[in-house]
């Protein structure tokens, strides 16, 4: 992160700044390596609040320049103009990722906007705030795609997907993940868009004890896995991927589609496509969905893969 690389990434804050979005975007992908210096950096615009992820430590004198650079940032016309409040660093590399709020006042919460609907998040006690904004082109597809269906979403997380599927009019879905915390979020999450509960239920189990729980409230019309690439004592993408995929003709109706998510830049889509062909033979590659254009990466292999497996 040189001086040539903090130049880059002042001249790209300035011009988001000038036209700062109307919902939640990445404002800068340095992950997406077209900016040499800044690969592990990036930067969100999360309502007002300038969220910046470092995920590797730089030398002492480069995060100090980097720090006053953000710091200058708050005292530019071109903050005030675009409504932005508050500028927080998240040292993403740390064991707590511990967040420094470098301008205006600190914030626990926020209250997010994507596609008109409403996601709590937390910053400064997470890795994660609760949101993943590359993701946003699979929560619109499933919006677009759930009408009338009983969808399964596993690895739910904060249910951002459920979210999306009763937005679109699912008939029902099912939320599955181990972390009963992050199910409570989801369920506040659907609360504030005002959705009808009695729809949508939490299930905070381990998966793989799960089967015979999960299977129950099938067959499901859309199955989404969004799963983590590695979760320690719990999930390992390359290993424990193949004993979800395995269980797919027996969790899907007749007409049934799955969404079926991987972000490890280490593996490419082949990988699912793969996977898919032996465990579920049944299925079959409809599309990749794209990424959102503000997460271009040099290699869009590496980048978040989002594919569409239908019947047939």
């Amino acid at each position: 992160m040189n001086a040539d690389a903090l130049a880059t990434l002042h001249q790209n804050l300035l011009q988001a700044l000038a036209q700062p979005p109307v919902e939640t975007r990445r404002l800068f992908h340095g992950r997406g390596r077209r900016w040499p210096g800044l690969e592990q950096l990036t930067v969100d615009w999360l309502q007002g609040i300038v969220l910046v992820s470092l995920f590797k430590e730089p030398p002492a004198d480069q995060l100090a320049a980097l720090q006053r650079l953000l710091t200058e940032l708050g005292a530019l016309p071109v903050w005030a103009s675009s409504g932005a409040c508050s500028l927080a660093l998240q040292h993403r590399y740390l064991p707590a990722s511990d967040v420094e709020w470098l301008v205006g006042d600190a914030h626990e919460q926020a209250i997010l906007i994507e596609n008109g609907l409403q996601y709590r998040i937390d910053l400064g006690r997470k890795q994660n705030n609760g949101l993943f904004l590359d993701m946003r082109h699979g929560r619109d597809w499933v919006r677009e795609n759930a009408e009338g269906r009983r969808v399964l979403n596993l690895f739910a997380y904060t249910c951002g997907f459920s979210v999306a599927a009763i937005a679109g009019g699912a008939a029902h879905v099912v939320n599955l993940d181990m972390s009963r915390a992050a199910l409570s979020r989801g369920r506040e999450n659907h609360h504030l868009n005002g959705h009808d509960l009695s729809k949508v239920s939490f299930l905070g189990h381990d998966l793989f004890k799960s089967w015979a729980r999960v299977s129950r409230d099938g067959p499901y019309d859309m199955v989404i896995i969004d799963p983590p690439s590695f979760q320690k004592g719990s999930f390992l993408l390359t290993k424990d991927y193949q004993r979800v995929l395995r269980r797919l003709p027996e969790l899907l109706s007749e007409s049934g589609v799955v969404l079926a998510c991987m972000n490890d830049p280490a593996l490419g889509p082949e990988f699912l496509v793969e996977e898919l062909r032996r465990e579920a033979s049944g299925l079959r590659l409809q599309q990749r969905l794209e990424n959102p254009p503000e997460f271009v990466d040099i290699d869009p292999a590496s980048g978040l893969k989002a594919l569409v497996f239908v019947q047939g």
